[in-house]
């Protein structure tokens, strides 16, 4: 049997069949409607990085920009060690980096053995999705060997970690902690606050954190009143934002990555970005001018009046 319950995401955001990926025991999903996807810690790759990205090194092979060094996808055992020293001394983006390697790698970490046990199951299934499943799983075996369950990867660890990174000064962090439902503050004026804050920042890893806050989850919320919120494509309309904004979100990201080998929502198209499948699987005919409309509502150009 498979080492995660690959039906849980697919199911929870209704991907159609164009893109759809595999159940629990192999079948190709149905579409569901409704759902809220949980935040995909996503993602690993090998594409170029985007150009603002910095590649310059600091300290023994630590980059600059932590982001970039995580979206390269290799070697994240010792990166996360080097990553964790520069957390010591208060880095917030370090320190939010090293989350969402832990959340990337969790799954693997569980059981190394187990995960990877799985692949000639999965080579046995004659489904389109396969293909992309096994691709995408071999690149976080990859990317996280040398983790294992001894390292205590998972939804406490991340908290904790993001904790530091928000009072450390990471909007991103804070804006993931207000996904998993550990805002810094419970009240409505501090989410609608951090809402505002983070479309000021027009920080791509920001938005993807808040994603999933604004998705179902905020539906019949008063604090996110007049906001992108409250349905299922609200949630990927803040996504697809956040690559437009420069995330990476090409084939091998670790968006696109986390969303197949983590939730088994696999395209059957190698070469589609995440804006593609989105648009492909996930967004009916007749709703593509309001996603659209919610996409470019929340992209913000310099100066513009808000």
């Amino acid at each position: 049997m498979l080492l995660l319950p690959l039906a849980v995401l697919a199911a929870a955001m209704g991907w159609r069949s164009a893109g759809a990926g595999l159940g629990a025991e192999g079948e190709e999903m149905a579409p569901e409607s409704g759902g809220n996807a949980p935040l995909m810690a996503v993602v690993t790759p090998s594409p170029p990085l985007p150009e603002h990205a910095d590649s310059s090194r600091v300290g023994p092979g630590l980059a600059l920009d932590p982001r970039a060094g995580f979206e390269r996808g290799q070697g994240l055992f010792s990166y996360a060690r080097q990553l964790r020293a520069a957390a010591a001394t208060g880095d917030a983006d370090a320190t939010w980096m090293l989350s969402r390697i832990y959340d990337y790698c969790g799954a693997y970490a569980m059981d190394p053995l187990a995960y990877a046990a799985d692949a000639p199951l999965l080579a046995t299934l004659k489904l389109d999705a396969a293909p992309g499943l096994l691709a995408a799983r071999e690149r976080v075996r990859q990317g996280c060997e040398g983790f294992t369950a001894a390292d205590g990867l998972g939804s406490a660890l991340s908290a904790q970690q993001r904790q530091a990174a928000a009072k450390a000064g990471s909007l991103a962090a804070e804006a993931a902690l207000l996904a998993m439902g550990q805002p810094l503050q419970a009240d409505a004026d501090y989410q609608r606050g951090l809402v505002e804050r983070v479309l000021n920042a027009q920080d791509p890893e920001a938005f993807l954190a808040i994603s999933p806050a604004m998705g179902v989850a905020a539906s019949g919320d008063e604090a996110y009143a007049g906001k992108v919120s409250g349905t299922q494509l609200s949630q990927l309309a803040w996504q697809v934002a956040a690559c437009r904004l420069g995330l990476a979100c090409g084939p091998d990201s670790a968006l696109m990555t986390a969303y197949c080998a983590n939730g088994g929502v696999c395209s059957r198209n190698p070469r589609q970005d995440f804006e593609t499948f989105v648009y492909d699987a996930a967004v009916p005919r007749q709703g593509v001018e309001t996603m659209n409309n919610m996409v470019n509502s929340l992209i913000r150009k310099p100066g513009a009046q808000q």
